[in-house]
């Protein structure tokens, strides 16, 4: 058989093995069975096993001696390859990561069942079926690099033609890929998509949802970390495309971010982390000690800390991977603000003092016409508890089964967010909730079915309130008898001031949920 025909089939039995999933994030084997004298063997048996696990998918050669064994989670493998009057051939051990598809090819020897040959050549490493250009990163690339935040966006900035753009409530984006917008990105995890995230997060009645609706954005924290779709610990692999991929990965003309999440092995397996840092090992910033007098240092926390525990439920059945992390943060921050002097709230009319009492008290030098500054250091807490859960079971050899499910919440308190007062805190919590269930079937040597259900949501809430913050006294907001704080806000600007907006009550409510 010549080398085109080989090839024609071979796609041909790639793609109607494929054609049942569009956003597997698997790995795949294939070849041909052959003889000594280089003849087809047709309905040899070739089994796959995952070295890890001990899970096998078993197929069956076609009449051209073709197998092929669609949708294998990556790792590392053994093929196993029994045809009548052969003895057993069994590779050495092959790595596939995710979306590589392996052509291993077995010339049989002539023997019985009880002579078993290693088999270590024809393995093609380098895929032949299509042009797409992508970077792989693995748990242990993750692992070995400092990760400010434990998320991986910084490694995704590694792939080319891929930049880090500015972040704003109309366009929450994060990065670019080969020119394209920030919000033309795909991610997708285990197979499924992650494009549910909301944008703009602020406070007050102009707050746009920004680019988030209708799926245009990565599910991320609060913080705008991947911590709360996968963390660090629980990831085993992700592939960004970032050009001249096929039409199942598509979507969105920037790029695709693949990311598979860990199973647990035959041997149980756990880990502890915590990383720490404490403003009481660092010097007083510029920005404070510039002031005079000097500011004092604001407070600088950041504990980080969690784990994870994995092994067998059956072994060589059933697996299970349970991953938590916990962030505790505290972000010093210096802002210098403008305010309302004195001599401005004494000679202001009754009504009218409340509101401009409601500013911090003057700390500054007095800057005329009535305006005075305003200059603190302070920190602004956040929080994150991301935890999930992964079961995979071996139904059959041929029907394999999974559920993941992530709960991941998250919430920032911010001083001055969007030109506030000093003394105004919009609180902001982000809850990510993700159930995804997956079913490989091989149903024959040419037809093969990969099931992927998804339900995700983001629900995003927002207020503000006014505390007394650098002497301010807040103030109750003259709202209609119909209205509270937590169904409308109140809003009190001076527009020739810097960061004079005082705000209280109701912010946004956003939720958005995803059926894939």
């Amino acid at each position: 058989m010549n080398g085109n025909l080989r090839s024609l089939l071979l796609n041909f039995f790639v793609v109607l093995a494929t054609s049942f999933s569009a956003f597997a994030q698997t790995a795949q084997f294939s070849g041909r069975v052959s003889d000594p004298q280089q003849a087809r063997v047709a309905g040899a048996q070739v089994r796959v096993v995952n070295q890890s696990t001990g899970v096998g998918h078993e197929v069956t050669t076609n009449s051209e001696g073709y197998y092929v064994v669609p949708f294998v989670p990556p790792g590392t493998y053994k093929i196993f390859v029994k045809a009548q009057g052969f003895s057993i051939a069994v590779s050495e051990p092959l790595t596939v990561t995710v979306g590589q598809e392996m052509v291993f090819d077995v010339q049989l020897t002539i023997g019985g069942f009880e002579q078993t040959v290693t088999v270590s050549s024809g393995s093609q490493l380098l895929s032949t079926t299509d042009a797409t250009v992508s970077t792989l990163v693995d748990r242990q690339f993750a692992d070995d690099l400092p990760l400010n935040g434990r998320s991986f966006q910084s490694l995704i900035e590694l792939a080319p033609g891929v930049v880090a753009t500015a972040v704003n409530s109309n366009d929450s984006g994060q990065f670019s890929v080969n020119g394209q917008r920030a919000s033309s990105n795909y991610f997708t995890v285990d197979g499924v998509s992650a494009n549910f995230g909301i944008g703009g997060i602020g406070s007050g009645t102009n707050n746009p949802a920004g680019n988030g609706f209708g799926g245009a954005l990565g599910a991320t924290s609060v913080l705008g970390g991947t911590n709360s779709l996968v963390s660090v610990d629980a990831l085993e692999e992700f592939q960004i495309q970032t050009s001249t991929f096929d039409a199942d990965t598509g979507r969105t003309p920037g790029g695709h971010i693949s990311i598979l999440t860990r199973s647990g092995t035959n041997q149980f397996h756990g880990s502890l982390f915590d990383y720490f840092r404490n403003d009481k090992l660092d010097a007083n910033n510029w920005f404070n000690t510039a002031q005079s007098p000097a500011l004092p240092k604001s407070e600088e926390r950041q504990n980080d800390f969690g784990g994870t525990v994995g092994g067998p439920i059956l072994k060589n059945r059933t697996f299970f991977f349970f991953s938590y992390e916990g962030l505790r943060l505290r972000l010093p921050q210096t802002t210098l603000s403008q305010v309302p002097d004195l001599l401005a709230r004494q000679s202001a009319t009754p009504s009218m003092q409340p509101y401009l009492n409601a500013f911090p008290v003057p700390n500054g030098p007095d800057l005329g016409n009535g305006i005075a500054e305003f200059n603190a250091s302070y920190s602004n807490p956040a929080n994150l508890d991301a935890t999930s859960l992964r079961i995979d079971h071996k139904l059959t050899d041929k029907l394999t089964l999974f559920g993941r499910y992530n709960y991941s919440p998250s919430s920032l308190d911010s001083r001055a967010l969007g030109g506030a007062t000093l003394n105004t805190v919009t609180y902001a919590q982000d809850t990510i909730q993700t159930g995804t269930l997956g079913a490989t079937w091989i149903i024959s040597p040419t037809a093969t079915d990969d099931f992927r259900f998804n339900y995700s949501r983001a629900n995003v809430d927002t207020s503000s309130k006014l505390d007394n913050f650098g002497g301010a006294v807040p103030v109750t907001a003259p709202l209609p008898s119909s209205f509270t704080n937590a169904n409308a806000d109140f809003s009190f600007d001076i527009y020739s001031l810097l960061n004079a907006d005082l705000v209280e009550g109701a912010g946004t409510h956003s939720l958005q949920r995803q059926l894939a």
